[in-house]
């Protein structure tokens, strides 16, 4: 997985996969899913990220 945003139009783009991409699904305005051809999820899309307090991403890592 990796993620891409792109600042001058406030657009971030995670990469679940390399799978190629078959559908895409508008789930609102402004996020936006594709899947792959075996429907698993492979890109999400999230339009205004940095506007709704999606970006940065924040992480948390904890010891099992």
């Amino acid at each position: 997985m990796n993620t891409t945003y792109y600042p001058e139009d406030d657009i971030l783009v995670i990469h679940l996969s390399d799978a190629e991409a078959v559908r895409e699904v508008s789930h609102g305005w402004n996020l936006n899913i594709s899947y792959a051809e075996d429907g698993a999820p492979c890109e999400i899309v999230i339009l205004e990220a940095k506007e709704k307090g999606l970006y940065p991403i924040q992480t948390e890592q904890t010891a099992a």
